[in-house]
């Protein structure tokens, strides 16, 4: 079996399937590294060889998500194999062959540090920019791929084309947002470029921020601030935010773009406003019924007591 010839017809068949190519380069870029490190034949390859894998990977201090990832990209690597090509081997990563994952918590911000985050951004983009991620909920990839075309102030909303799994989305505005666009928006006028948010020095002046050129600013604003922020915080935030004002969770899905409402129903164990409001107002309800409840117990006895009294006379 030529390997370079069977991953170059992997990589037209991910293609037909219209995976993007951020993707198709993430499963060969994996494909490669596995190929390197494997000492036999890929038909050879068996179950205990992956075990070995794994602790390969362990020794590179990678992630078990990220594990399990390298492990799906194997598994449907050899699928292909076996099925398309119709090599005879046996998939040695078997079905639901993954490493248990830790499931954290969304971490939101909460109010005073969004004020003290905000209070040291001078630049109008960047202050465009990360409203747009607090209040719309976009990820750092559509911020950066967000057209003029995409935008409608008029109606206050906005559409996310190819978003992640290219689907497409509409996502509303705040006035506060639509405020700070609206400003930025102003000062780039004159710019031909499609994309929004453009670089505003060096050599790449004028050119589209990069999503790295966007991370770099939210670090640097994150420790100028002190506070522990990432461009996926801000999207916890403006999650935990609607629920704690109510907002439907079935509403909150398609504003952030979720394939899955349990993705959505994470944010339910964190709004703690929420929780905290419920808890509270049952807890009234059952104090007041208790408090009723010692009011006629009193009652009851001197009732029983009068009846006996009677009986004995």
């Amino acid at each position: 079996m030529q390997m370079t010839n069977v991953i170059i017809n992997f990589r037209r068949h991910l293609k037909r399937r219209n995976y993007s190519a951020h993707t198709i380069k993430y499963y060969l870029n994996i494909l490669k590294q596995f190929v390197i490190w494997l000492d036999v034949p890929l038909e050879q390859t068996t179950d205990r060889k992956i075990d070995a894998y794994i602790d390969y990977l362990h020794t590179k201090r990678m992630q078990p998500a990220s594990i399990n990832c390298y492990l799906a990209v194997v598994r449907v690597f050899c699928a292909y194999l076996k099925f398309e090509e119709e090599i005879k081997l046996i998939n040695p990563v078997k079905t639901g062959r993954r490493l248990r994952v830790p499931k954290p918590l969304p971490r939101a911000l909460r109010e005073d540090q969004i004020d003290r985050f905000f209070d040291v951004i001078k630049s109008k983009r960047d202050w465009a920019m990360f409203r747009l991620m607090l209040r719309c909920g976009l990820r750092v990839e559509e911020v950066a791929d967000l057209t003029l075309g995409a935008i409608d102030l008029k109606h206050s909303r906005l559409m996310v084309l190819n978003g992640k799994g290219r689907k497409d989305r509409v996502v509303y505005i705040s006035e506060d947002a639509a405020d700070a666009l609206d400003v930025y928006l102003r000062l780039r006028r004159h710019c031909r470029m499609k994309k929004v948010f453009l670089v505003e020095k060096g050599d790449y002046k004028g050119k589209p921020i990069s999503v790295r050129g966007i991370q770099k600013r939210i670090e640097y604003y994150a420790k100028k601030s002190g506070i522990t922020v990432c461009c996926h915080r801000l999207r916890h935030t403006m999650a935990t935010q609607l629920l704690n004002a109510e907002a439907e969770v079935e509403t909150i899905q398609d504003l952030l773009g979720h394939n899955w409402i349990t993705t959505t129903q994470r944010y339910c164990k964190v709004s703690n406003v929420k929780v905290q409001r419920d808890y509270f107002k049952a807890m009234r309800v059952i104090l007041s019924q208790s408090e009723n409840e010692k009011i006629q117990l009193p009652q009851i006895s001197d009732t029983i007591g009068v009846a006996t009294n009677t009986e004995r006379r």
